[in-house]
């Protein structure tokens, strides 16, 4: 049996949750809703969790209460007690880089930019994570990004996000299983 940490990257509270900027926490609260599961906050993993187990795996979804920039205070400890490798470890996050509504997969790179990810990078101390980057465009002026990530996308940007999300999630089992290059194919064609 395989051990995986699923993490979907945002912030908590209730002013953030339909920001662009969690689209991360989307992201496990549709797995988490199909899955037909609830969240349980973990102080000692500062975040909260869900534990499912399947025929070949046993996977953690994690969404970090740490604040974004923060997010690997929570992934590498849940990933150090449970002893999960960075490459068993699927991250989940906005990427401005990206219009909204396309989904991209990749393992390890650098951080972009994006502050989760660099703390992730920093408390795991290895790059070799997998990220599912979900795209919510970019605002045209990186004086406006701040303002940006954390505002209310547009009703249309809202529902292509969903569908990436949607998207992504039918891959999940292939990514689980090592089949990364087939996830990726027939996500990157969508």
């Amino acid at each position: 049996m395989t051990n995986w940490i699923i993490a979907g990257l945002g912030n908590p509270g209730s002013q953030y949750e339909q920001t662009r900027h969690n689209v991360g926490f989307w992201w496990l609260d549709q797995l988490a809703n199909d899955l037909r599961l609830g969240f349980k906050t973990e102080s000692r993993f500062h975040g909260q969790l869900i534990q499912y187990t399947t025929l070949e795996h046993k996977i953690w979804l994690v969404k970090p209460l740490t604040f974004m920039n923060r997010s690997g205070q929570s992934v590498a400890a849940l990933a150090n007690f449970y002893k999960v490798p960075p490459e068993n470890i699927l991250v989940i996050h906005d990427e401005l880089d990206l219009p909204a509504g396309t989904v991209r997969l990749k393992r390890g790179g650098g951080h972009g930019g994006h502050n989760g990810l660099r703390d992730i990078i920093s408390q795991l101390g290895s790059k070799e994570f997998l990220r599912c980057r979900i795209g919510i465009d970019h605002p045209g002026n990186s004086k406006q990004v701040a303002d940006y990530v954390l505002s209310k996308p547009s009703a249309t940007d809202r529902e292509n996000i969903l569908t990436s999300i949607d998207n992504s999630l039918r891959v999940l089992p292939e990514v689980l299983s090592d089949n990364l290059d087939k996830a990726m194919n027939w996500l990157h064609s969508q």
